[in-house]
């Protein structure tokens, strides 16, 4: 017997016409149909949310005080270059963790064997526990990032490191990196920078950071060893120049480098004060305030020297006809590069060679993992440095 020969009775609601339907008929069709939509529009979202890209690319700033990573997702984050391991079983029962790196390392470094890995940009050479620091930092820098190999998921890196570190430490990078990521670029800091910038021709890059200060001159190809220099006289050397110069002067002050390296962040500058630098300290036990501009001035002064030096020496290199274009294409970068006034003073002091222009990059903080990205983004092939099969 057809459906249509059954009574409205016998018939099963899909079989009924609309005339004969019950209302309940209606709802439990209604409803049958939104969890059919429900069904298939989870059946489509589902791939999409597990969904993970083949390949990350990522950008690395491997910093002396601080290093950057700039991914291909969007993602960017800083972390202040310091890893740490518990002195002992005491520290490893009351900080619950094998290792604690950035921020966490130096507000617990009383409980920690603490590693700032990269001194005068270099890793320690036969310091095992300096490579395993550099290592950390690394993974904890990928995962932070979200680009973590594994599972079909490909990493490419380009690492921005002082130029010093580039021409000692290359062999033990990849080492650190070698299962972490899967292909593997290794560039000086002050290249990563101008490539970001696309600062590639008649450009000066001048960064300087903690550990070192980098100089970079850009003709428009990949720079040499003679486009180069790099100096220690950076933003830690200044950290003891000024301790020195408080001491001397407040020798009843009770402080530490790590707070020199604080008010030097929050105070720095060359040239006139347009204030006072006061800080707090403890005398005799007793919160204190002492007057640090004079030796806050001094210390920060004593970078400009070398850095001058330095600068006029590599504009003398460069081809007479495109020097005028160089001194008028001088990029500062780094953190210690963001003293108040040394940009300035360093264009001043480009009047001896004929003058010229120094601008600051606009983001310190990512200007270089930013520039890694770029390369990594764009680089052939056949430059990439395979780590994995």
């Amino acid at each position: 017997m057809s459906p249509e020969d059954r009574s409205p009775e016998d018939r099963s609601p899909e079989d009924r016409s609309p005339a004969e339907q019950s209302p309940q008929d209606s709802t439990a069709a209604s409803a049958k149909d939104s969890a059919a939509d429900k069904d298939s529009a989870a059946e489509k979202a589902a791939p999409e949310k597990k969904k993970q890209p083949d390949e990350v690319r990522v950008g690395i700033d491997l910093g002396t005080s601080r290093s950057s990573i700039t991914s291909s997702h969007g993602q960017r984050h800083v972390v202040e270059s310091y890893v740490g391991w518990p002195a002992d079983m005491v520290a490893r029962k009351v900080l619950k963790r094998d290792v604690l790196i950035g921020d966490e390392a130096l507000e617990n470094r009383t409980m920690l064997d603490l590693f700032r890995p990269l001194e005068e940009g270099l890793i320690k050479e036969g310091s095992s526990r300096d490579v395993a620091a550099v290592r950390e930092l690394l993974g904890h820098l990928l995962k932070m990032a979200d680009a973590t190999n594994g599972n079909g998921r490909k990493v490419r890196a380009v690492v921005g490191v002082p130029a010093a570190s580039l021409r000692v430490n290359k062999a033990s990078l990849r080492k650190a990196l070698s299962d972490l990521v899967d292909s593997l670029i290794i560039v000086s800091e002050p290249f990563a920078v101008a490539y970001g910038l696309e600062a590639l021709l008649h450009t000066m890059i001048i960064d300087i950071g903690a550990g070192t200060a980098d100089f970079c001159v850009m003709r428009g190809r990949l720079p040499t060893e003679e486009d180069q220099r790099t100096l220690t006289t950076a933003g830690d050397w200044l950290d003891e120049q000024l301790e020195l110069l408080i001491r001397e002067r407040h020798p009843e002050a009770s402080f530490t480098i790590h707070m020199v390296r604080d008010w030097k962040e929050a105070h720095s500058f060359v040239g006139e004060p347009k204030e006072r630098v006061k800080v707090t300290v403890p005398v005799a036990g007793r919160p204190t305030e002492i007057d640090i501009t004079e030796p806050m001035r001094q210390a920060c002064e004593s970078l400009l020297p070398p850095i001058i030096e330095t600068m006029h020496d590599l504009l003398s290199r460069v081809d007479p006809e495109y020097q005028e274009r160089v001194r008028n294409h001088i990029v500062l970068a780094g953190g210690t590069g963001m003293i108040r006034g040394i940009d300035k003073h360093l264009a001043k002091a480009l009047d001896e060679v004929g003058g010229g222009s120094v601008r600051r990059v606009s983001d310190p903080v990512f200007a270089g993992s930013d520039g890694g990205l770029s390369i990594a983004l764009e680089a052939p092939d056949s430059d990439w440095d395979r780590l994995a099969g």
